[in-house]
């Protein structure tokens, strides 16, 4: 059995695979180059993250494939009911980057509430010449502990989102339209454990209510945020997005940071990824990341292990 990781795979994946028979490509192919690749190479399984496309020529085109495998929670990039009708296996590992997703929230939250995402800019160039200038220009960061977290989006990284707010002493409030209460627990490094009923709230007094709102949805045919979200929105709030580009209107995000209607904002994700307009990379407000949000180590090797699990019981 030979599987086919083009957008990488962890050494615990691999290793996995390797034990139970299973042969791993690690070559990355080009996305052109994809269906003669699979033919020659007669591959079982490929294994994708957010790089690579899995489309209907792909799915048609390859009689050898039996699984398609993503390598983290969204599965935009593959047509996933369509391979299923076709008698294709597609997997995921929707809760291995959870956390991860999570941290690299409040980085860019910690970041942007003391004003560290354009300190670390300015201090390489000024803070020799204008030290005191600099210093009075961020004396009014803002804390976190105390603050209203709003999560739109409650799923699992949504929910180990709001377990970190809560760990620092946020107010949670969330947002989804498919869940009304979760029981979240937090757990500790002694063992102990709390926990917190979360009941959903509408979308608009969620907006209303935060001074901090993250993302966790998929990729979908409208904004989530856009003109009216963030009108809505508290004035001086700040808003992240670690989820999908294309979830949150880029254009009307930059009006209300140049309004100052919001404080601030965070991308890890953009709608013209790779290549994000360059007004929000020059943009001083924003917050930005290159979609790193499952760019663990940790992360990487609970997604190799699920894989190789899921597949080995599938085709053993």
């Amino acid at each position: 059995m030979k599987v086919l990781a083009n957008d990488g795979l962890a050494k615990s994946g691999i290793a996995a695979l390797g034990l139970n028979g299973f042969e791993v490509d690690l070559t990355t192919v080009a996305q052109d180059q994809l269906v003669d690749y699979i033919n020659k190479n007669e591959i079982d399984v490929i294994l994708v993250r957010s790089a690579t496309q899995v489309r209907k020529d792909i799915i048609d085109n390859c009689p050898s494939l039996k699984i398609i495998g993503r390598g983290g929670v969204g599965m935009d990039n593959i047509d996933v009911e369509y391979a299923r009708e076709k008698g294709l296996h597609v997997i995921n590992t929707p809760a291995a980057s959870s956390h991860s997703v999570g941290e690299l929230v409040f980085a860019h939250l910690f970041g942007m509430s003391r004003f560290l995402h354009d300190s670390n800019r300015s201090m390489p160039l000024e803070g020799d010449s204008k030290f005191k200038v600099l210093k009075k220009a961020y004396a009014k960061g803002t804390e976190l502990k105390g603050k209203t977290l709003g999560v739109i989006g409650f799923g699992r990284i949504g929910q180990a989102t709001a377990k970190i707010g809560l760990g620092l002493g946020m107010d949670v409030i969330a947002f989804d339209p498919f869940i009304d209460n979760v029981n979240l627990e937090i757990e500790f490094f002694d063992g102990q454990s709390l926990f917190f009923n979360i009941n959903t709230i509408s979308k608009e007094e969620l907006l209303k209510q935060a001074d901090f709102i993250s993302l966790h949805v998929p990729a979908q045919k409208e904004y989530v945020i856009s003109t009216k979200e963030l009108e809505l929105m508290k004035d001086g709030a700040f808003l992240v997005n670690a989820a999908r580009g294309g979830v949150v209107d880029e254009v009307a995000l930059v009006k209300a940071l140049e309004s100052g209607k919001i404080a601030g904002a965070a991308l890890d994700v953009f709608e013209n990824e790779p290549n994000p307009e360059i007004q929000l990379l020059m943009n001083p407000s924003l917050s930005l990341t290159p979609h790193i949000g499952a760019a663990t180590g940790e992360a990487q090797d609970r997604i190799g292990t699920e894989l190789a699990a899921q597949i080995i019981e599938i085709l053993k």
